[in-house]
Formats: structure tokens, sequence, C-alpha cells
């Protein structure tokens, strides 16, 4: 039976603590909001240019055609539509908070095309590594169709006077009302730059998005850290051997599978010392008492590894899940069972680290490999297992589950031999 990570977690044991959404202190924020109106026109053109980013929240672009035209329809006749929210991230350079779906439906039917439904999670990936859509991606008709705006209704036998027209078949007054429309644009912007502003971020992000389908932590962290290593985690996340492990062929869509593997990333650079990428006196990432600030601060700090580091870091997952190739999901767990499918995150991670150290440290992953009876020796270690129950996100508990499996891995290593 397939396991699926949804937000119960239900490829992984239940044994990683909750924290409180409210992270971060309000009196820290230093940000400041203003109202910008743009017409369509100046949207699309922004879009094109790359002025506008879609961030990468993984989250599919879901509205179908008749709510897409909906929206369009509201622009023509002249009611006003929810304002949206951006951050401006640099000179140029704005990140849409909220309001991607609104946005895109303008473009698709600017542009004359509508994504397919079956290809909407692919299209979402092409469309991530861009910062906006290529002209060529758009006239493949693979993943998009001709959009025609659908406002045909049952309840009214007259039809719509729009329904069925094309941007390019609208006549010229309603194509100048379209693109002369504005939009009200709330600009969020750091009024300095630091470290407690990307933390307040986060929390700007989530509160933003409070209603309805909340994003989710990494959803958001997505956006936010958006860079190459955070992309090059959703490849690792696509390892067979990892998915086998999981026993669920396809990413989640709702990336705790992505989530969880940067979380394996920072106990291995992080989790027991301080890290400063590439030397950067300024950056440290150190573990305090909370998973989810140690995961925004590392995904911010990854900004600074470069194109070797992260192939290095890709090489050292790739090694790791050949080791445990040979091994399935009801190993990395603490219930004993085997018909287990359910993977420890706190007992997965410690082996990554246990593993994965001294390849780190002397940049080998030569030197990767699981011992035979590894595995069993930490699950049964009382110090431990001690450390992997109760409140498991706190800094004694995560330093001295990463040093026991540390310590346990290299008696196996050098001695061939399993503690009983």
């Amino acid at each position: 039976m397939n396991t699926y990570i949804t937000n119960d977690d239900s490829s992984f044991e239940n044994d990683v603590e909750v924290e409180n959404e409210d992270l971060f202190p309000t009196e820290n924020f230093k940000l400041t909001t203003t109202p910008n109106d743009f017409n369509i026109s100046t949207i699309i053109s922004f879009l094109d240019a790359g002025i506008f980013k879609i961030p990468n929240f993984q989250r599919n672009y879901v509205w179908d055609i008749n709510k897409a035209s909906r929206i369009i329809e509201s622009l023509l006749i002249g009611l006003p539509i929810p304002q949206m929210f951006l951050y401006e991230k640099a000179r140029n350079e704005f990140y849409v908070i909220d309001g991607q779906q609104r946005m895109m439906s303008i473009y698709f039917f600017i542009k004359g095309r509508f994504p397919k439904d079956t290809t909407r999670v692919l299209l979402k990936q092409k469309v991530g590594e861009k910062s906006f859509i290529e002209p060529s991606f758009l006239a493949d008709d693979t993943y998009f169709s001709n959009f025609s705006l659908k406002l045909d209704s049952r309840s009214n036998p007259q039809r719509n006077k729009f329904h069925n027209l094309k941007y390019q078949t609208l006549d010229d007054m309603d194509k100048i009302t379209l693109d002369l429309s504005t939009i009200r644009n709330m600009i969020i912007k750091p009024t300095i730059e630091s470290e407690e502003n990307s933390q307040a971020m986060f929390e700007i992000f989530n509160r933003l998005n409070s209603g309805g389908m909340n994003l989710n932590h990494q959803e958001i962290r997505m956006s936010l850290y958006n860079c190459d290593f955070i992309y090059a985690i959703q490849q690792l996340n696509l390892n067979q051997h990892w998915r086998n492990l999981l026993n669920k062929p396809t990413p989640d869509l709702r990336l705790k599978d992505v989530e969880t593997i940067l979380r394996f990333f920072g106990m291995l650079l992080a989790g027991n010392e301080a890290w400063k990428p590439n030397s950067k006196e300024e950056i440290k990432v150190e573990y305090s008492n909370s998973i989810l600030a140690f995961l925004n601060n590392f995904s911010n700090a990854a900004k600074y590894l470069n194109s070797a580091d992260i192939t290095f870091l890709s090489d050292l997952w790739s090694r790791f899940m050949t080791e445990c190739s040979q091994y399935s999901s009801a190993d990395f767990n603490f219930s004993n069972e085997i018909s287990s499918n359910k993977i420890s995150i706190t007992f997965f991670e410690a082996t990554f680290y246990a593993v994965c150290h001294d390849a780190y440290i002397n940049k080998n992953p030569d030197l990767i490999k699981i011992p035979n009876g590894f595995l069993a020796t930490l699950k049964n270690d009382p110090t431990f297992k001690d450390s992997s129950t109760g409140k498991t996100s706190s800094k004694a508990n995560v330093g001295q589950r990463l040093q026991r499996a540390y310590e346990l891995y290299k008696i196996s290593i050098n001695t061939g031999t399993v503690l009983a």
C-alpha cells in the first residue's frame, strides 16, 4: 500500500514536536507597506521582463478556465478585484506574495493560452525555473490550449457577450478597457536589510496566506529563500531510492518531503555546531531550540553556497541514498514492526548526520557507508532513545542525538562490530 506525505505526515512517524505558528516577535518587524496601482498592460510587461516574479511556492496554478474567465470579465465591466501583495526584494525585483492565481489568469488570457489540467504539476516545475514564461513554452500544445472566455450560464439563457472571446478578438474599446484596468498592489519592503527581517518576512507570508488553504512553512520558504540550493533539493527529492523508502513514486505537492531533506542537510552542516557558509563572517547558522527558525536561517544562508558546494552535497545525498537502498522504511523507525512503512525523521536525520559527517568534513563521498547492524544498534541505544522522545527539538536533545549517533557509527566503523 502506498503512503502519502500529507499534512498529517503519513509517510513519517509522529516523532517531531509541533511548533507554534507565531514564531517571530512583531516588535522585530522593520517593514513598510505602500499602495501602488499598476494597470494590466504594465503588469504583463513586468512579468515578461522578470520584474514581477512568481515565487517558487510549488503551489500549482489551480483555477479552472471558468474561474479565470470571471476575473477577466470583472475587469472588462469595471468591477474591482482583490488587491495583490508584492514583496520588493531589490530594485526592479518583486515577488508575488498573494494574488498569484489572479495575476496568472490575466497573463494567460492576454497571451491567449491556458494551461491544461493534466500538466499543472509539470507546468509549475518548468515555470519555476524561469522568472517568466517563454513564448516557445506557451506555444506548446502539450501544456497549453487556446484561451477563450467561458462565461455562458445555464441559469441565464442569454449568452454573455464576452463568451468565447479571446483577447485578440475583443473589440478595440474592450481591449483598451482591459489594458488600462488597474489593480491595487500593496508593496511590502524592509526598511533595512537584516537577518531579523528575513525571519519577519516568513511570518508576513504566513499571515497574508492565513485565509483559505494556508501555505505551509516550506511553501513559504521556497518563495522567500529561493536559491540554487533550494532548487537542487527539489531535484534530490526525485532520487528513486528516496522515493522507494517513502513508498511514494511522486513528490508531495505540499513539499513535506522537500522540507525533510532540507532538515537533513541543515542538521549535517549546522545541527551540532555553528556553520558559516563559505567563511561569511556576518552569517552564522546555529541550532537553538526551534526547528522552524533553524530551517529559515539555514535556507537564508544557503544562498551563499556556490555551484561546487551544491554539486558536492548532491553527491553526498546520492551516495547515501545508494547505501539506503538495501533497507526499507521499517529500518528507519522506532516501531520495530516489519509492516511499518513510516520513517522516523529524527532517526533518519541522525543516521544521515552520522554516516555523512566524515565524508562532508573530508569532502569525500566515498567515505559514506552504513555498517551492518548500525541501524539496529542506534535504534536500541538508551542514550539515543532518550534524546529522541519528549522534547525532540530542544537544543540539548538534538545535540545529544546527533553526537550519540556519530559515536556509535565511529565505533562500528573502527571496530567492525556493533554494540549489543
